[in-house]
C-alpha cells in the first residue's frame, strides 16, 4: 500500500486530470431516477481537492453494466447531482472519447469539471467484454478509450476502489502512461477492510446474505482458514443454500428458484465449508413466506413446504443473531437478510442492521442493497465504515490483489 501515491504526492495546480470515480448508482425501474446517492456523495471530497488546486478536471464513470442492464442509461443526472452538492458546475457530454468529448476536454479551462458518458457504452469496458478477450493492461494501452484520451491529460487520478476488482481500460490500463495517484476514498476504503482483513478484533463476526451468493462463497472459506472470521452468520439465498447443504429440505419452490438462477452448484461448497467450519458457520432456525397475503414463520422442523418461496429469516433466528452482533468486537456486512423492499419482509433486515448500529464492535458494511437498506432502516453514520464496494469489497477479503490495487502499485513503483 505504501508504493501507491495519493494526492499529496503530486502537484495539480492548474492541471488537465482524467479522474476515474464509481459513481454507479441505483435506478428506480418506473422512473429511472437514482435514488441513492452514497457514491455521489463519497466522491466529493477527492473531488474538492482537485478543485483547491484550480485542476481542469474530465471525469469517467460508469453507470450499469451487461448484467443490470436496465441500469445502463445516461449519467445526465449524475452531473446534475454533483453540480447540486459540489456547489461548481458538472457539464455533461453524452460521449466517452469520441469527436465531442474531445472537444470538450481540449475547452477545459482550470476549476471546471465535465463527466463525460457512460463508460459502459463502450465493448471495451463492460464486464461481458472483459470475462471473454481478458486484454492485459499492456494490451489495453491499444484500446479506443486509452488511445484517444491519454494525450489530453497530465495526470489520472482514480478514486473507484468500488470498481477495483474490474481488469477494464479505465481501471488499469492509464497507470502506465500517465502519472498516476489514488483519490481520498480510495486510502479510507482500503484502510477499512484492511482492517478487518488483517487485524480484526475478536470475536469477529461476518454477517452474509443478498441474492448474489457467488461472492459470498468466493471469500468464505478465506475467512474461516484465516480465522479474520470466528462466525459466520448466514441469511438470505446464501443462508438457504447452507440449510439444504446440512440436509433441511425446503420445498420444490426452493429449489426450482435457485436452479433458475444456477445456484445448486454451490450446495457442494455449503457441504464442505460445514465438514470442515460446521460450529462457526450459523444458519436460519426459522423462515418467513407469503401465505394469503399473510406473512408466515416457520421452524425448520415444519419444512419442506413445496409452494414457499422464502423471503426473510424468522424472529427466533434474529434473536439468536443479535446476540452474536452484541458480543461481537468486529462486525462485516454484506447483503440483506430478505426481501426488505417488501414492508411484509423487512423485519430481518431491520433487526438485524439496528443491532450492528446498536453493537460498541468496529462494524463495516458494504454493497449496494446493503448501503440502500440502511437507509431505509437506520441511522448509517451508526455504522463506523460503510463501504462503497460490493464485488470489489467482497473480493478484497479473499487476500487476491485486485487488479486496480496491482496497476496502483506498479505506477507508484
Amino acid at each position: 500500500m505504501s508504493k501507491i501515491k495519493s494526492l499529496k504526492d503530486i502537484d495539480l495546480k492548474e492541471k488537465k486530470v482524467l479522474l476515474r470515480l464509481d459513481i454507479n448508482a441505483p435506478i428506480d425501474p418506473e422512473t429511472h431516477k437514482i435514488v441513492d446517492v452514497t457514491r455521489l456523495e463519497k466522491s466529493l471530497p477527492t473531488l474538492q481537492s482537485l478543485l483547491k488546486q484550480n485542476a481542469a478536471i474530465a471525469i469517467i464513470a460508469h453507470q450499469g453494466d451487461t448484467l443490470d442492464y436496465q441500469n445502463l442509461i445516461s449519467m445526465c443526472e449524475h452531473a446534475e447531482l454533483l453540480t447540486q452538492m459540489l456547489g461548481t458546475k458538472v457539464s455533461y457530454v453524452e460521449d466517452v472519447c469520441g469527436p465531442a468529448a474531445i472537444q470538450a476536454v481540449k475547452g477545459l479551462k482550470p476549476g471546471q469539471i465535465v463527466l463525460l458518458g457512460n463508460l459502459r457504452y463502450l465493448t471495451e469496458e463492460v464486464s461481458t467484454f472483459e470475462n471473454a478477450v481478458k486484454l492485459s493492461p499492456e494490451d489495453m494501452k491499444e484500446t479506443w478509450l486509452v488511445r484517444s484520451l491519454t494525450p489530453l491529460f497530465d495526470a489520472y487520478v482514480n478514486d473507484a476502489f468500488s470498481a477495483a476488482h474490474r481488469n477494464s481500460p479505465s481501471m488499469v490500463a492509464f497507470q502506465q502512461l500517465l502519472p498516476s495517484v489514488a483519490g481520498e476514498l480510495f486510502f479510507k476504503e482500503y484502510s477499512a477492510l484492511s482492517k478487518i482483513l488483517h487485524a480484526p478484533d475478536h470475536p469477529s463476526v461476518f454477517l452474509l446474505g443478498g441474492a448474489k451468493i457467488s461472492d459470498a462463497f468466493g471469500m468464505i472459506e478465506q475467512v474461516l482458514k484465516n480465522n479474520t472470521a470466528d462466525t459466520i452468520l448466514t441469511t438470505g439465498v446464501l443462508g438457504q443454500v447452507f440449510l439444504i447443504a446440512h440436509g433441511v429440505s425446503l420445498g420444490e419452490a426452493t429449489v426450482s428458484f435457485l436452479e433458475s438462477r444456477n445456484l445448486l452448484h454451490f450446495i457442494d461448497d455449503a457441504k464442505k465449508y460445514l465438514a470442515e467450519y460446521e460450529e462457526r458457520v450459523l444458519m436460519p432456525v426459522d423462515l418467513a413466506y407469503r401465505k394469503h397475503d399473510l406473512r408466515v414463520e416457520v421452524s425448520l422442523s415444519d419444512l419442506p413446504i413445496d409452494n414457499a418461496s422464502f423471503m426473510d429469516i424468522g424472529h427466533k433466528t434474529v434473536d439468536n443473531y443479535v446476540k452474536h452482533i452484541a458480543d461481537a468486537k468486529t462486525i462485516f456486512v454484506n447483503g440483506p437478510p430478505g426481501v426488505y423492499e417488501d414492508d411484509m419482509f423487512s423485519y430481518g433486515t431491520s433487526m438485524l442492521w439496528n443491532a450492528v448500529a446498536d453493537a460498541s464492535g468496529y462494524s463495516v458494511m458494504g454493497g449496494g442493497d446493503s448501503v440502500s437498506s440502511a437507509h431505509r432502516f437506520i441511522d448509517p453514520s451508526d455504522i463506523d465504515y460503510i463501504c462503497t464496494a460490493g464485488g470489489a469489497m467482497v473480493r478484497f477479503m479473499t487476500g487476491k490483489t485486485l487488479p486496480l490495487i496491482r496497476a496502483m502499485e506498479e505506477a507508484g513503483g
